[in-house]
């Protein structure tokens, strides 16, 4: 990749001021807008551009400065920020019985397209400036040694009015002159996690981008498993919650929408079975399939089938063993252990049908080699209009409607380009990340008539030519559940 030059040759280093010129949501090709910054008091940002390759230009953005000082927050009996009313005014009292002072605050949660305004209430002793936090942590070591459970709060976090800083980076495809194609990775097997810098470099990938949420209350061996739809080369790797967002990729094209997954088992007698998840762990009654993506053994204490290409039945056996390659295995406890016992004789047929289906157009995703999914977080644009639909897609609570965080975003313009964003958060005085309406706010002033919210916090991670663009909060790039990639071809 190399910087912009001018005629001359001469690099364009120096950052480049935007100026106050209109743009809107339905901007007709992806290009870097002219408004204002959509975020805080509207701040003049800065961007420095740096050419990709073709059809890819890579946008670092920064806007705003910090004025937002520190506080203790006193948390709820739930261990939360937030909590009830009487909650609230319970830990005010115990604060006053320290002889201290508290102070009692009113949070309302704002409505999103799927959910009503929440009112809940904060508790907080004290406020610091910036330069002072070792005051802060003072004061919270004190209240501690007095029994109760606080924490030091930096306010810019809160997702209430704040002056920034904001740090993001910008990655927009040209639809028109791009010649490459999207794929999605799960890394060496969708048990493990793995960072994004591994994933595009083991495809020689132009650009990679953490994909979505991975579940961490499972297995600990089992924490790379995605949260949501994953298709790879056309291969179903784990099933979709129904109705939440997702982006399908195919070839160079990219659409943002909502699915659903109907995965039959049809043994050679006739008998059908829903089969209720792939690739993760199975609960009491399920039928679970397993494919040689897996990377792990089969759960202990139930049936398997073991299954070739063809969907033969090479061997029944107690459950507990590797997935050989070229084979997938349909794993059952309790009643589905039973279903296998009974309809999965060795050397008769099982035929898995798999339905991936579009709930936008309602109809089913052709499971072709170019085809990949990758399972949103959060709806946060549709149409070209804000439409956060944070509790469908699981996230509606304060914490992630409300509070900032590290965001990384994707988002697709009307004439199909692509918007891929990182906004970096959790760094005090440098950048304080997004909460969900300023994150739609965001993809809209970027051009995105569609968007949706990836993994983010720690996760968050943009990697370009086999390098790290962003900062990631944790200090170093974290391993994760799946990726987008940009290849060359």
């Amino acid at each position: 990749m190399s910087r912009r030059t001018l005629a001359g040759g001469l690099a364009i280093a120096a950052a480049l001021t935007l100026t106050a010129l209109p743009a809107t949501a339905e901007q007709l090709s992806v290009r870097f807008p002219s408004a204002k910054f959509p975020l805080g008091t509207r701040p003049v940002p800065t961007k420095t551009m740096t050419a990709v390759t073709q059809g890819i230009d890579l946008y670092d953005v920064k806007a705003g400065s910090h004025t937002d000082g520190y506080t203790v927050t006193v948390l709820m009996p739930n261990g939360r920020d937030t909590g009830t009313l009487p909650n609230a005014e319970t830990k005010v009292a115990e604060v006053e019985a320290t002889g201290e002072a508290a102070s009692l605050q009113k949070i309302v949660r704002p409505a999103v397209a799927d959910a009503p305004a929440k009112t809940e209430y904060m508790v907080r002793v004290g406020l610091w400036s910036f330069k002072d936090k070792k005051k802060a942590e003072e004061k919270a070591k004190q209240l501690k040694d007095a029994g109760l459970k606080v924490k030091v709060d930096y306010l810019g976090d809160d997702g209430l009015k704040t002056t920034g800083p904001w740090d993001a980076r910008v990655l927009m495809i040209d639809v028109k002159t791009f010649r490459g194609s999207y794929a999605a990775s799960l890394g060496t097997s969708v048990a493990k996690r793995e960072t994004v810098s591994s994933m595009a470099k083991a495809r020689n990938a132009i650009v990679g981008l953490n994909g979505g949420f991975f579940n961490i209350h499972t297995d600990k061996a089992l924490r790379g498993e995605p949260v949501g739809a994953s298709v790879v080369g056309g291969k179903l790797l784990s099933e979709a919650i129904e109705g939440r967002s997702a982006v399908v990729l195919k070839g160079r094209t990219a659409k943002i929408t909502e699915l659903k997954t109907d995965i039959t088992a049809i043994s050679q007698d006739g008998e059908r079975v829903e089969v209720n998840g792939v690739n993760r762990a199975a609960t009491t009654d399920e039928l679970v399939l397993y494919t040689e993506e897996y990377g792990a053994k089969t759960p202990t204490g139930g049936t398997d089938a073991v299954l070739d290409a063809n969907g033969r039945v090479v061997g029944l056996r107690a459950s507990g063993g590797a997935v050989t390659a070229g084979m997938r295995v349909l794993h059952g406890n309790g009643v589905a252990s039973d279903w296998l016992n009974e309809h999965a004789w060795q050397e008769w047929t099982v035929k898995i049908d798999t339905k991936v289906v579009d709930l936008r157009t309602k109809r089913a995703l052709k499971l072709t080699p170019d085809l990949n999914v990758i399972a949103g977080g959060v709806g946060l644009v549709r149409n070209g209009r804000v439409k956060i639909t944070a509790k469908r897609d699981g996230h509606d609570s304060m914490n992630m409607i409300l509070r900032r965080h590290p965001r990384t975003l994707l988002g697709t313009t009307r004439n199909g380009s692509l918007i891929l964003v990182t906004i970096d958060g959790r760094q005090p005085g440098v950048t304080i990340g997004a909460n969900f309406v300023e994150a739609a706010q965001f993809m809209r002033w970027l051009g995105a008539t569609q968007a949706i919210n990836f993994d983010g916090g720690g996760s968050t991670a943009m990697v370009v030519g086999n390098k790290l663009v962003n900062r990631p909060s944790d200090g170093a790039e974290r391993a994760v559940g799946d990726a987008l990639l940009v290849l060359p071809q």
